[in-house]
């Protein structure tokens, strides 16, 4: 039975408490990727639907892209990645693709579908190199560290997402607020990023003919087991309720009237708080459990909801949101995968973390789609409540789920 299957991995770090050289080795990936990453994400927004004129529908469909489109590939990225045990391989193509997609974005102009396709291909990349990334983490980690090794992670992760729209910020500042300035810095600083993971990232694979063959028959298998049922399912519905960064700050933007310029802290002040709480919240979870974390991370989401559609405005009021935000974000980011790799096969790992966070993406999608709509419909109040009514429910339906999955691991 796939629950009781815990692989300790023959190159973590033997001492408990520590975190190993190849974690951090992928963490300076991550911040430079995330650098690049977000010196886009942090104007996006803006471009599309104060530039551009989207409607709220057509914007929900392009940042659901943003995420959603990872799905396509993670699965195949996973299962190859698994077959081949190429998992370094696999996330060096997915960080070179999405680092191609930051120039061609000056091709795509002023076009909501290019730059939709553009998202779509980039957004493919990081579909391709996030569950193997993952895996490379969870097999150079102890089972009982797994919650600082991914909080030690996306600390640095977040490092690069707050740096990102600062440096975006810069350079509008320098070149007259020009976008194609961003697009090619970008560019530059991923390619940089792509050097580090072949220089210094370690793969972790065991000799082809030790190691067990994998086979469509065993993943269909591991999608049996109801450990990773119920993980998978928790997944989605989580996914369903998480709106994305892009509404969440455009709503706040038009509370408070804040300007333009102004737009891209909202981003860093949220990854100053993430970055701040990752590896705190990750090691308190291995401590009282990863799975109470997390839902805690789920409440602060709520909360946020609940700010968007309160009569109190205000710096204050903002500083809590954006605060709340990162919490949600430090609590709840990796968590899930660090819940999953104990329970998953060490030679199926990357395909189950794939098909985890794939239901995640997905549900993203169509949450984002669905939020664009009630925007449209309802307006962001009324679309904000629901949002957080939804919360709740699904909270509830979490620790259901997760409640015998987590039993005999960290919760």
């Amino acid at each position: 039975m796939y629950l009781t299957t815990v692989t300790k991995p023959t190159n973590a770090d033997p001492v408990r408490g520590r975190v190993a050289g190849n974690v951090v080795a992928l963490g300076a990936v991550s911040l430079i990727t995330d650098i690049s990453s977000e010196m886009v994400a942090a104007i996006l927004p803006v471009f599309l639907f104060l530039n551009l004129h989207l409607s709220p529908a057509a914007f929900g469909a392009i940042d659901g892209l943003y995420t959603g489109a990872t799905a396509l590939l993670r699965l195949v990225g996973g299962y190859v990645a698994d077959r081949t045990q190429q998992r370094k391989l696999v996330a060096g193509i997915g960080y070179g693709l999405s680092a191609l997609m930051k120039p061609a974005l000056l091709l795509a102009g002023r076009s909501a579908a290019a730059i939709g396709a553009v998202i779509a291909i980039d957004r493919a990349g990081k579909g391709l190199r996030t569950a193997p990334r993952d895996a490379l983490i969870t097999l150079s980690s102890a089972p009982e560290s797994l919650g600082r090794a991914f909080g030690v992670h996306r600390a640095m992760d977040s490092t690069g997402a707050f740096l990102g729209p600062l440096l975006a910020m810069a350079v509008l500042a320098l070149t007259a607020e020009s976008f194609d300035a961003v697009f090619i810095t970008s560019f530059c600083i991923a390619m940089f990023g792509v050097l580090v993971l072949v220089l210094f990232v370690r793969d972790h694979r065991d000799p082809l003919e030790d190691a067990p063959r994998v086979e469509f028959s065993q993943v269909r298998g591991m999608i049996a087991s109801p450990a990773i049922l119920r993980l998978l399912i928790a997944s989605c519905i989580l996914g369903l309720v998480t709106i994305g960064d892009g509404f969440v700050y455009l709503v706040l933007q038009g509370r408070e009237d804040l300007g333009i310029a102004w737009f891209p802290l909202l981003s860093v002040g949220t990854m100053a708080v993430y970055m701040l709480l990752a590896v705190p919240l990750g090691a308190l979870g291995d401590k009282i459990g990863l799975r109470t974390v997390m839902m805690g991370g789920y409440v602060a989401l709520g909360l946020v909801y609940l700010l968007l559609v309160s009569p109190i405005h205000g710096i204050p009021s903002l500083v809590l949101a954006v605060i709340l935000y990162g919490i949600f974000y430090a609590a709840t980011n990796g968590v899930l995968i660090a819940l999953a790799g104990p329970v998953i096969p060490a030679h199926l790992r990357t395909t189950g973390i794939a098909l985890i966070q794939t239901g995640q993406a997905l549900a993203y999608l169509v949450s984002s789609i669905a939020f664009g709509v009630a925007w449209g419909l309802w307006g962001p109040v009324a679309a904000c409540k629901v949002s957080a009514g939804a919360v709740a429910l699904a909270i509830a339906a979490s620790l259901f789920l997760l409640r015998r999955t987590t039993e005999g691991l960290a919760a």
